[in-house]
């Protein structure tokens, strides 16, 4: 089965747990999907689940043609995944997927800041405060490109776009899952904002919340 789910950010609140301490927490809207095309190595070079959610408002003769009999589907997404056996077109995806003390990673689209300064993307402490420099506070000085090398080498720190780009955050702790409502309460905080469009995939490599120590099971 597919290890992961489109969602749809709600919010931020914060919530008291079993042992009295409170902590931010997200709420998602996630799910529930419907799986419209499985892919394997024969035919697509690679195992994956492509999942449909959200309610498109119009679609193009392909788009229909891609999604006959399964709906109108507004995002289609695709999540790796070895078990394909278990999986067919036209299975539901819910909340269900995932259990309270789980980790998932989450995906989504960062805010968007515009262009923004070396001192507010990279955090530089700008030029001195004295000396008659009046008007070089945020400036971001010298870069370096003397007659060696004579040029600007890529990835150079400066003013930019800064936001709006893919941030994936991982290791984060299911507090609440509730199908029923599909909704998923998260700890911590998710990229994007309200109503933004996230993945969400359970964590791999790491041991479950409530085997690490320090965790709620640990603190019991």
């Amino acid at each position: 089965m597919t290890q992961g789910i489109i969602g749809r950010k709600l919010g931020m609140t914060q919530i008291c747990g079993d042992s009295g301490e409170a902590g931010a927490v997200t709420a998602i809207e996630a799910g529930p999907c419907t799986v419209v095309q499985v892919k394997t190595a024969a035919n697509g070079g690679y195992n994956a689940v492509q999942l449909g959610f959200g309610q498109a408002k119009r679609l193009n003769s392909p788009q229909r043609g891609h999604l006959k009999g399964l709906g109108q589907f507004k995002y289609l997404r695709e999540f790796r995944t070895d078990d394909i056996e278990t999986v067919k077109v036209g299975d539901k995806v819910d909340v269900s997927l995932f259990q309270v003390g789980d980790l998932v990673d989450i995906t989504g689209v960062s805010k968007g800041k515009g262009f923004a300064g070396v001192v507010k993307r990279h955090h530089f402490a700008g030029g001195p405060k004295t000396h008659g420099q009046s008007d070089r506070h945020r400036a971001p000085g010298s870069i370096g490109a003397t007659t060696s090398p004579g040029r600007v080498f890529k990835g150079m720190r400066m003013a930019g776009h800064m936001g709006n780009s893919q941030v994936t955050v991982r290791h984060l702790e299911v507090f609440k899952a509730d199908p029923a409502r599909n909704l998923l309460v998260v700890r911590g905080a998710v990229p994007g904002a309200t109503n933004g469009l996230l993945l969400i995939r359970k964590s791999e490599g790491l041991p479950q919340k409530s085997e690490i120590s320090g965790g709620e099971a640990g603190r019991k």
